[in-house]
């Protein structure tokens, strides 16, 4: 095909007009970044953007599950910082996420725990620092805002995945491996482990998959814990749910408390405009007895949407956790209850 010299030179003045944009107007054209996939060997910065560990010794822990699974670690300035409930004030951890991401040692970043105290720091990062030197970044709870923030503001996807102060199960270990460091063009992930003990007269209780609505749907995956997507809404970071798969999960919210919030997203108007619902582990919900169950509530506020949605896949505080990455495209079947990856998840 020949081109013109007018056309040749429109195209490189749209892509140096593309380079002078601020990472949130590359992101919104559409464009997508994947950071490197990890290779034992390289160098984690463990942060942590919201609560302080009690101890030391939980710190120095963490710095060891991060050894063993094969790399070296660099913590950020501010880790062993502690500011009430908080690791440092806002800008002291919104600083160590922009300096890690901006150290050239620095390969992936790992988030230390959850908490409270992410969404504070948002206004704080420097999101085009981030652009320009795309990394993993691991974690989940209150990570959740940092991961869709950094998302909608530059492209780069995010992994909603386990933290670096927890020990990772077979399970754990093998969905990090899938999605981090050996991905393939197209995979499942979330699926429960196998059922070791199934037998005749014995089958699997505690996790299980249903569906609520059937059907397939793709689009890219949303989503987190429940309390701080909703916690997003109406402010500049409100991740954008147009198309989405949204995965939801939450912790030690009662019944009425998910209701609340999903009541929310709906008058929002975000549930509304979602392809498809993945739902996690809702754990610690416990209901008393003049109360809807977690299922009614999930039911009665999702099954009206009309699109498939399947509930039970290892999303959320459980020690079986899977990896999933935020921004990236995925088919979810809910008639096999599956969720797949349609494109890999690192480069």
């Amino acid at each position: 095909m020949n081109i013109s010299r007018r056309e040749t030179l429109k195209s490189l003045a749209a892509l140096s007009a593309m380079t002078l944009l601020p990472a949130s107007a590359v992101a919104s054209s559409g464009g997508t970044l994947l950071p490197k996939r990890l290779v034992k060997g390289m160098t984690i910065g463990l942060v942590a953007p919201a609560s302080n560990m009690a101890e030391n010794e939980d710190i120095r822990f963490a710095m060891d599950v991060v050894r063993s699974l094969g790399f070296k670690v660099k913590t950020a300035p501010h880790l062993f910082e502690r500011n009430q409930y908080l690791a440092g004030t806002d800008e002291e951890r919104a600083n160590d996420i922009n300096t890690l991401f901006a150290d050239k040692e620095v390969d992936a970043i790992f988030c230390l725990r959850g908490g409270y105290g992410t969404p504070r720091i948002l206004p704080y990062i420097d999101y085009d620092t981030i652009a320009k030197n795309p990394k993993v970044l691991l974690g989940y709870s209150d990570i959740t805002a940092l991961l869709n923030a950094i998302y909608k503001e530059t492209g780069l996807i995010c992994y909603h995945g386990p933290i670096a102060g927890q020990n990772f199960t077979d399970y754990t270990l093998s969905q990090f491996k899938n999605v981090l460091v050996n991905p393939k063009s197209s995979m499942q992930i979330g699926q429960p482990p196998a059922c070791e003990d199934c037998r005749e007269g014995y089958v699997e209780k505690k996790n299980r998959l249903t569906t609520f609505v059937g059907g397939k749907a793709s689009g890219k995956l949303i989503g987190g814990n429940l309390s701080l997507l909703v916690t997003m809404l109406g402010t500049p970071y409100e991740p954008d749910f147009s198309g989405a798969i949204l995965f939801l999960e939450d912790v030690d919210e009662s019944p009425y408390r998910i209701d609340r919030m999903l009541t929310h997203m709906w008058l929002a108007g975000a549930l509304q405009k979602c392809a498809g619902f993945v739902l996690g582990k809702f754990t610690g919900a416990k209901s008393s007895g003049n109360s809807f169950s977690v299922e009614k509530v999930l039911t009665d506020r999702l099954t009206p949407m009309g699109v498939p949605t399947v509930r039970g896949l290892m999303i959320g505080h459980v020690e079986d956790q899977t990896v999933v990455p935020v921004g990236l495209r995925a088919e979810l079947n809910a008639d096999a209850q599956t969720l797949t990856l349609l494109e890999p998840s690192v480069s």
